[in-house]
């Protein structure tokens, strides 16, 4: 069976995805930014992610001091790197909390602190702006495939998208991997967006991303998986040189078939075009830089 006919896949292994279970509402944090800090940055996961990143976006962003907008930027680790790189940062996030925790953290770094949703960035903050970043967000919407758009209308022609979203077939193996057969074989990935849990509402496939930048008219570059083995281990607390081991293979294959497909998240490096395109854009995983 051809992976590519999505009238002969099987339920949620191609298409667009949104919550399996329906969720009227976009997930904010407001209340979860000790979580955030303790379960993820405090973590091999966290440390992990922010190497990984790093090593993608050094050399392959501009590093020409321009303006950046990081949608969605959390507790501003993300708008800490780009002001440490001369970028002048504003940091968008509609979480109060976490916008708080944010800027308690920033230190003395010049970053310009914006309440706000990625829906209401076109008003809010509307550029047109070099540099967009944009990281775990498309996940936590109740509608994430107007998302790409609206990202699409805040860039300038050449601007470049730092995009990672959580992905729908690394969460399906990981419930494998766990035991968890029946929840896997009836699709029900999607977390409900309740109480303490940190399971996305809208986890997504690679396809779907391809998808939503051609119709938004952007061009993808580069694709690669960001904890490509960590999450499918067993071990639990990897830190000193086994960490730094475990961070050396997750840079290494980061790129390479088939280990970026099961990354916890993908990550794209997405470009708006000069000129509007006047052909389909090839999907850079099935070309022969892979």
């Amino acid at each position: 069976m051809s992976i590519s006919d999505p009238s002969r896949a099987p339920a949620g292994a191609s298409g667009h995805h949104g919550n399996d279970l329906p969720v009227a509402d976009d997930r904010i944090f407001d209340g979860l930014a000790d979580k955030f800090a303790n379960s993820l940055y405090g973590t091999a996961r966290g440390a992990i992610r922010l190497a990984v990143l790093d090593h993608l976006l050094e050399t392959a962003l501009p590093a020409d001091g321009s303006p950046a907008l990081d949608v969605g930027g959390g507790l501003g680790q993300m708008s800490a790197w780009l002001a440490d790189r001369g970028h002048a940062v504003t940091l968008a996030e509609p979480s109060a909390e976490m916008l708080a925790a944010a800027q308690n953290g920033m230190g003395t770094r010049d970053v310009t602190y914006l309440a706000s949703t990625l829906q209401a960035l076109p008003a809010a903050a509307p550029g047109p702006w070099p540099l967009v970043v944009c990281h775990a967000v498309l996940e936590w919407l109740a509608q994430p495939q107007t998302a790409i758009a609206t990202l699409a209308s805040l860039m300038a022609p050449g601007a470049r998208l730092s995009l990672m979203v959580f992905n729908r077939d690394a969460l399906r193996l990981s419930n494998i991997v766990k035991g968890n057969l029946d929840k896997a074989l009836e699709d029900r990935l999607s977390g409900t967006g309740k109480r303490q849990r940190l399971t996305p509402i809208s986890p997504l496939t690679h396809d779907d991303i391809v998808a939503w930048c051609r119709e938004a008219g952007l061009v993808i570059e580069q694709v690669s998986g960001v904890r490509v083995f960590h999450d499918y281990l067993g071990e639990r607390g990897i830190e000193g040189e086994r960490l730094e081991t475990l961070i050396a293979l997750e840079k290494r294959y980061c790129q390479s078939e088939p280990y970026w497909r099961l990354g916890r998240y993908l990550h794209y490096l997405i470009r708006r075009p000069e000129r509007p395109l006047t052909h389909r854009p090839e999907d850079p995983a099935r070309g022969d830089s892979r």
